[in-house]
């Protein structure tokens, strides 16, 4: 595997003050490291219990005057947002490379879709935001309209792993929607989402809308939920019953996005040559730091051999580093508890009896937190690889051989992220991509298909999530429904001049009649 030499243009001390001064803190702070060099990288502000409150009230005051603007109003900063976000292209990804440790290529796909998200929401809210009208009780006689009203405060918390892909691309449209948002955003990389901040802020977002926090959960998560009138929340699953827990005493609505441990399915038709260049993008994008990324590898017992040959010969072409270019291939892991993860999940599968295909141990030479892309066979059950959620540049490869088996074991998971389906046959693919019990599914690409398809939603199924990023619901599920219906014309109720018992022949009829008109 090549590797790539150190970056050589850290964050200036300029940048780092003057968006971390947008943080709402007390006066504590922490330092985070680099995970490229494990070198100290910033001083961070830290918020407290009271911070969050204060930052609760400020963003409740500003929500106020946000949401009686149009949706078309609200949408003219997020515009000027999109060109200048891609105007500054570099900035925001040497950012996202120094905090993370990804590789460049992988932080332009966070860049790409922060854009492309921000743009879709902006250009689609006025219409989902506006009134629609609904059929009434009776024709003519009652009018219904269906409003979209926000929920007021939103509380935000966002990952580390993709931080503005997460971070914008919930609070976006979340504002779009009038709402104000506090948002704790992993603190590791809590520095590319204040840029994202600063820059809405000077396309012309009123300051308080977008409140930042950072602290640990244990310190700030009570407050946050307990001030919110809305949660939404990225992480880990076990986290995310956590967050319903605290949300469900005050009946606030919520949507989580879980963990995942995704399958691709690569059949016996399957151009093999795509399929494994295609299965290591999948696998190893952001070091497998990626939710939707995949885990587990089904390869029908025609082709495993050839597939497995030839995605061995790719990942060991695989170029790994850190230099603030596109010439690495993956990156670095972001904390050292992943690393220890990885590690672990590894070893203990080798001590078990699985086969390292490829990679399989740390690179030091590289950086503190880099380990190889790996590929393991002979992973079976009773090892933590199988069912449990690496979170790392690991995938086990399985042999199938029917089509029904392939689907079966797809679904063997407890999660319902997203999966990929390899064929040349794309009805095939379409048929079984169905039956898949995933939110999102991919044919004949890894992730990003679905990912960056913003028109359609995107989620978990089973412990993978409740409720959808992106499409519609993306949107309005940052809004209350309210129906205002208008009588008109008559009473819902008897005329004085007639009985009830005449009344109710009278509407029973009317049924029969708009049913046979097919006006219901």
């Amino acid at each position: 595997m090549a590797t790539q030499t150190a970056p050589s243009r850290p964050l200036s001390d300029a940048v780092i003050a003057k968006i971390t001064s947008l943080v709402t803190s007390d006066g504590g702070s922490t330092v985070i490291n680099a995970p490229y060099t494990g070198e100290p990288l910033a001083t961070l502000p830290l918020s407290s219990a009271k911070d969050v409150e204060s930052a609760s009230a400020k963003a409740k005051a500003a929500q106020r005057a946000w949401a009686a603007l149009s949706p078309a109003e609200r949408a003219k900063p997020v515009l000027r947002f999109v060109d200048a976000f891609l105007a500054r292209r570099d900035e925001i990804l040497d950012i996202l490379q120094w905090e993370t440790g990804k590789a460049r290529r992988h932080a332009f796909e966070e860049f790409l879709d922060v854009a492309l998200g921000s743009l879709h929401y902006a250009r689609k809210a006025p219409k989902l935001l506006a009134p629609q009208r609904r059929q009434g009780a009776f024709p003519v006689l009652v009018k219904t309209r269906e409003l979209r009203q926000p929920k007021g405060v939103v509380g935000m918390i966002t990952p580390w792993n993709y931080p503005i892909s997460m971070g914008v691309g919930d609070t976006v449209p979340a504002l779009l929607a009038g709402n104000a948002v506090v948002h704790k955003p992993d603190t590791q990389t809590a520095l590319s989402v204040l840029w994202c901040v600063n820059l809405l802020i000077e396309s012309g977002l009123p300051k308080d809308l977008w409140q930042i926090v950072l602290g640990d959960p244990a310190d700030i998560g009570d407050p946050l939920i307990g001030t919110a009138d809305y949660v939404s929340f990225t992480g880990s699953t076990r986290a995310g019953r956590v967050i319903a827990e605290k949300a469900a005493p005050r009946l606030i609505g919520y949507s989580l996005e879980l963990g995942g441990k995704n399958p691709m399915i690569v059949l016996e038709d399957a151009d093999l040559g795509r399929a494994a260049r295609g299965a290591v993008r999948a696998c190893f994008s952001n070091a497998g730091q990626l939710c939707i990324s995949i885990e587990r590898l089904l390869v029908h017992e025609k082709v495993y051999d050839a597939f497995l040959a030839a995605f061995k010969a790719e990942t060991e072409r695989m170029a790994l580093g850190s230099a603030l270019d596109f010439e690495a291939q993956m990156g670095s892991l972001t904390y050292p508890r992943q690393l220890d993860v990885v590690t672990a999940h590894v070893d203990q599968a080798v001590e078990a009896g699985a086969t390292v295909v490829a990679g399989g141990k740390a690179r030091p030479d590289l950086g503190p937190l880099f380990y190889e892309p790996t590929i393991l066979t002979g992973v079976t059950t009773d090892m933590d690889l199988c069912a449990g959620e690496t979170f790392g540049p690991v995938v086990s490869v399985y042999r199938f051989g029917t089509e029904e088996e392939a689907i079966a074991r797809a679904n063997d998971t407890s999660y319902g992220l997203n999966a990929s389906v390899w064929t040349r046959d794309t009805a095939r693919g379409a048929r079984i991509a169905a039956r898949l019990q995933a939110g999102t599914v991919n044919i004949n690409e890894g992730y990003a298909s679905a990912m960056a398809s913003h028109d359609s939603p995107m989620g978990g199924m089973k412990q993978s999530g409740i409720g959808r990023r992106h499409g519609a619901e993306g949107l309005l599920r940052f809004t209350e429904a309210q129906t205002v219906a208008t009588q008109r014309f008559m009473d819902m109720d008897a005329p004085p001049n007639m009985t009830y018992a005449a009344y109710a022949d009278l509407l029973t009829g009317a049924i029969k009649t708009l049913k046979s008109l097919r006006l219901k």
